[in-house]
């Protein structure tokens, strides 16, 4: 894959107001942005980047749409199966994952678990996931198979479905980016976030290209840091050139947020008064509205 120059870049030093500017963005999918008349709206939460907040907003954002009564698949992706642990499961005595689903016949049904959230399930995940990566380059139309695990689903069974992308661009990815409706990608205020930006807008490009012409996408700042002067110019910045793809939410550094993965609960029961949460339900919000 060809690597375009950067999406957004510094035009003066970072002692001054710094400027970013767009660059070989994707244009929005053709297909009409709504949900499906039947199935579930299907997000992935993606970025090459590490340490995001991608696990912490796919599960608080499930959580508050769930709390709002709707009915949220949650699928852990990423071999490290923090999103798993994040509900309380252990991965290592996990006896069924999503491997068992990608790699054999079995359902995604067959390999999800209640958690104690009503009305959010979860297909875990372990290790073997990164096996799985690894296997999947050998089978035809691989990129297909959670694509088609979904429309297998009964159809009325969830509302919701929202995938934990591990931070890399292998097959699982691809086959989240393949299933999905959205693609949202969480980014910080910091320089570096141009880089992991610039990659996934290529690869959603590819996608687009390749497997689902429909794929459309938004980019959510999270771990937002309202006292640090650069993270406020560097958010201006990024909302200046690129708001027409962002929501309008943005997530700020809470420490409940960083505490809730040690008691097993989201932020929606762990401390639901606090700030995180009020964000993540304006988020379930923007999401429900999205495309209207």
């Amino acid at each position: 894959m060809t690597v375009s120059k950067s999406v957004f870049h510094f035009q003066k030093p970072i002692n001054s107001a710094p400027r970013f500017e767009s660059r070989s963005l994707p244009a929005p999918a053709m297909a009409e942005v709504e949900q499906r008349s039947t199935g579930p709206f299907t997000v992935a939460v993606c970025n090459q980047k590490g340490g995001v907040a991608k696990t912490t907003t796919c599960l608080s954002l499930g959580a508050c749409l769930a709390e709002q009564g709707f009915s949220v698949l949650l699928i852990d992706l990423d071999p490290q199966a923090h999103l798993s642990l994040s509900l309380g499961f252990q991965p290592q005595h996990l006896h069924r994952t999503g491997s068992d689903a990608l790699l054999t016949n079995s359902s995604l049904i067959s390999v999800s678990r209640e958690s104690a959230v009503p009305g959010l399930d979860i297909v875990p995940a372990n290790q073997q996931l990164a096996l799985v990566d690894k296997i999947l380059y050998s089978r035809k139309s691989y990129e297909l198979l959670l694509k088609r695990h979904l429309e297998s689903i009964n159809q009325d069974l969830y509302d919701y479905v929202l995938i934990d992308c591990a931070p890399a661009f292998g097959t699982l990815t691809l086959n989240a980016l393949t299933a999905a409706d959205l693609l949202l990608v969480p980014i910080q205020c910091e320089y570096y976030a141009s880089k992991s930006l610039r990659s996934v807008l290529e690869l959603t490009k590819v996608i687009r290209q390749k497997t689902n012409p429909a794929l459309n996408y938004q980019l959510l700042i999270t771990m937002y840091d309202r006292r640090n002067r650069i993270c406020r110019l560097i958010r201006q910045q990024i909302q200046g050139s690129l708001s027409p793809i962002m929501f309008n939410t943005i997530i700020e550094i809470d420490t409940k947020l960083k505490e809730c993965p040690a008691y097993a609960q989201p932020i929606t029961q762990y401390a639901p008064d606090t700030r995180g949460a009020q964000q993540y339900r304006a988020l379930a919000k923007e999401l429900l509205d999205y495309g209207k």
